[in-house]
């Protein structure tokens, strides 16, 4: 009984000690640094990863070596690749008025850069001044403020669910 009591106690001053740390830990951190909010103009249209890799040739080679770009489209059996139900996932912007209609929006087929961040043009349009001169920390915070990092709404969830890919209906390929 003496040793319950004991074992009881020794518990209890653990779990305070435990929380005056955390309380103490959370006084001392310093304050978050402010989150600078993106708001893409709502009237942007796709451009195509062309025009992404004008500036960012770096990250469009990496995804070039990627299933979004390998194969997202270019496996999709051809007579799939015009069924709008395997478009929303095998295209970029299927279904928008500047997005991927045919082979004459190549540049859209497959999981694009607009995929991800959404319609370009705005981006395009405030970068493209800085081609060729480089541009302030204030003017490079503006002009990623035209599109999004990553858009909300866990696009990624559209087409995929959980860690894998979901199952596809049934095709012949």
């Amino acid at each position: 009984m003496l040793r319950s009591k004991l074992l009881l106690a020794a518990s209890v001053a653990l779990a305070f000690a435990v929380w005056g740390v955390m309380v103490q830990s959370s006084r001392s951190q310093p304050p978050a640094a402010p989150v600078t909010e993106v708001h893409p103009p709502a009237d942007q249209s796709y451009v195509g990863y062309k025009a992404c890799m004008a500036c960012h040739l770096k990250q469009t080679m990496a995804w070039k070596k990627t299933k979004h770009f390998t194969e997202a489209f270019a496996k999709l059996p051809a007579k799939y690749q015009a069924d709008p139900s395997c478009l929303a996932c095998h295209s970029t912007g299927y279904g928008a008025a500047t997005g991927y209609k045919d082979a004459s929006t190549e540049t859209l087929a497959g999981t694009t850069c607009e995929a991800c961040h959404g319609p370009a043009s705005a981006h395009v349009a405030a970068a493209k001044p800085f081609i060729s001169a480089k541009p302030t920390p204030e003017q490079t915070e503006k002009i990623k403020g035209t599109i999004y990092k990553v858009m909300p709404n866990n696009v990624c969830i559209r087409c995929h669910a959980d860690q894998g890919h979901k199952a596809h209906p049934a095709y012949d390929k």
